[in-house]
């Protein structure tokens, strides 16, 4: 407190440079000043904003269902066992839920958890194997980057399991360049590993296994670790699992492994739940959704100098997002999350670069980055600028809109301002006072804090007006229903809101209840439908069902039991 105390007091005297630069040492000039900054940035409005479907409302449902039946062991989605996923990070979200109430912050807080400690982690990682400077831009580096912000606001298993991930390949790392103790290390790697197949599933270790394996066949198979070390880290690994698959295996056989596995090779195999998408995906991905890191990791490459630990590390860097962004660009199915383990490795490359740029080894981009630096920050900030312009005017241009669902979400009435797209404005400014000034290590500062605010602001300001947009008339009809005894269901598409904002009690499973059975079947009390707008003219022709009304693009019947 006296050293913010001494910097404000002093401000006057400094230049506009050396100022930032001081207040930007201070914030992040150890891991409890790192803390209260994620704190504030992470935590705040997290609950402000609905659940989105699909992911984050099927997680949040199934912890919420763990807290009414009691049953913690068992993962279930509608009170039937969920087989997609195992169970840690739903632990993680019923703590949450105990503390704070079934709500969205409980949800999400988790990951605002994680958030804080993953900076905690690269700031210690970063400061041990090179220095303070290093581990302060890749803090400042993961703060600034749009997807590696926004991933701590929300409700979704990956920042756990990737984090989970990072740690064993860290601590493989330790074990490699350690003359001692390499046996506590290979304990932790195997710990690491098994957290994130308890979080997520074994695909954590397959990856680390390629990067392993990547790694002997670079240094011309030099394995590095004895059989002892190795059948530690397995050993370490199956302890972990075991905890809960080997105990679920023994109470309820082998559905879940077997289904499981079924689940994740149909992932692997084909192009699930529309998510099929070209090879290159996640390469634009990341180029847009990481920027400005992704810009400077691409020189980041190069960085050669350093002591022998520090290149093997960066080699480990290299090796982890090759495989991870190789693996799932292979895969058939994409979804944006599935290439975030690249974020680590790739702010840590840009971290080593700006690092070389501070220091005066680089004296400034070259030409074809400035170029693509130029192209995607402009469009980055122009497009989240003019957002609230677009939909300000959409009364001249929503008419053309083909989709019916499309425009009826349009319709909400949902307040733009213009004030709404200031981030977009920061960015574009700091992009532009990037490329024309001489002052490097300012430029790159004021950069990263204008992305940090434009997130934040983004998170707060632009979020719930989408969310409003796309799905909050749906919701609020699943929250009038909450209490009453009926059923409430969808009709035409996949759907978990009616779950959670429901509250739908505790009941045993019936398979036979089907779509077709609460539609035409006989009903013991009312049924609720919701169905997006294009159904209409089909659930229209059904005598038996009451039109309630339409809203935004959805709309809503209800099915009264026959007396």
């Amino acid at each position: 407190m006296n050293t913010l105390l001494n910097v404000c007091n002093k401000s006057k005297e400094l230049s506009p440079t050396t100022y930032i630069c001081s207040m930007m040492k201070l914030l992040l000039r150890n891991e409890i000043t790192i803390a209260i900054l994620g704190a504030l940035l992470f935590i705040p409005f997290i609950g402000n904003v609905h659940l989105f479907d699909w992911d984050e409302i099927n997680f949040a449902e199934s912890a919420r269902e763990m807290i009414a039946t009691g049953n913690y062991f068992s993962v279930q989605i509608n009170y039937a066992r969920f087989t997609e996923k195992p169970p840690l990070f739903f632990w993680m979200q019923v703590l949450s839920m105990k503390t704070f109430g079934i709500n969205e912050f409980a949800a999400r807080f988790p990951n605002a958890f994680c958030g804080i400690f993953t900076l905690i982690i690269l700031f210690r990682i970063g400061k041990k194997i090179y220095n303070e400077q290093v581990a302060r831009i890749w803090v400042m580096v993961y703060l600034g980057t749009l997807f590696t912000f926004l991933y701590f606001k929300s409700g979704i298993i990956d920042p756990w399991f990737n984090l989970f991930i990072f740690l064993a390949i860290y601590y493989f790392y330790t074990s490699i360049i350690s003359a001692t103790q390499k046996i506590k290390y290979a304990i932790l790697v195997g710990f690491f590993l098994g957290l994130a197949v308890l979080t997520k599933g074994p695909v954590a270790i397959l990856i680390a296994l390629l990067c392993y394996t990547t790694f002997v066949v670079i240094n011309r198979f030099n394995f590095f670790i004895s059989f002892k070390t190795f059948f530690t880290i397995l050993l370490s690994c199956f302890a972990v699992c075991f905890a809960w698959f080997g105990i679920d295996l023994i109470k309820n056989g082998p559905t879940f492994i077997v289904e499981f596995t079924q689940r994740q090779i149909a992932i692997f195999s084909t192009s699930d739940a529309d998510h099929g998408e070209p090879f290159f995906y996640h390469w634009w991905v990341l180029l847009i959704g990481c920027f400005p890191a992704s810009v400077f990791f691409i020189r980041g490459h190069l960085i050669s100098t350093g002591n022998k630990e520090q290149r093997i590390f960066k080699l480990w860097m290299l090796i982890l997002f090759w495989v991870t962004l190789l693996l799932f660009s292979i895969v058939k199915t994409k979804i944006i999350h599935y290439s975030s383990l690249c974020w680590f490795p790739l702010t840590f490359l840009a971290a080593l670069y700006i690092n070389e740029f501070w220091e005066g080894r680089i004296k400034k981009l070259p030409i074809v980055l400035q170029i693509l630096f130029s192209i995607v920050g402009l469009l980055l900030g122009i497009a989240i600028t003019i957002i609230p312009f677009v939909l300000m005017l959409k009364d001249k241009w929503i008419n053309r809109v083909d989709d019916v669902f499309a425009r009826g979400n349009l319709e909400a009435n949902v307040q733009w301002n213009w004030a709404d797209g200031i981030g977009g404005i920061l960015v574009i400014a700091a992009v532009i006072y990037f490329l024309i000034s001489k002052k490097n290590v300012l430029k790159t500062q004021l950069l990263f804090v204008s992305l940090t605010v434009c997130c934040f602001l983004t998170a707060v300001i632009i979020a719930p007006k989408i969310e409003a947009i796309s799905q909050r008339a749906n919701v609020e009809f699943f929250e009038s229903k909450k209490g009453e005894n009926c059923y409430v269901e969808t009709y035409g598409y996949r759907s978990y809101a009616q779950y959670f904002y429901t509250q739908k009690p505790p009941f045993v499973n019936d398979s036979t209840k089907t779509e077709n059975w609460y539609l035409h079947g006989k009903i013991d009390k009312p049924v609720y439908f919701s169905a997006k707008i294009h159904d209409k003219e089909i659930l229209d022709t059904m005598s038996q069902l009451q039109f309630l009304y339409s809203k935004n693009g959805f709309v809503f019947y209800k099915r009264e039991p026959e007396k």
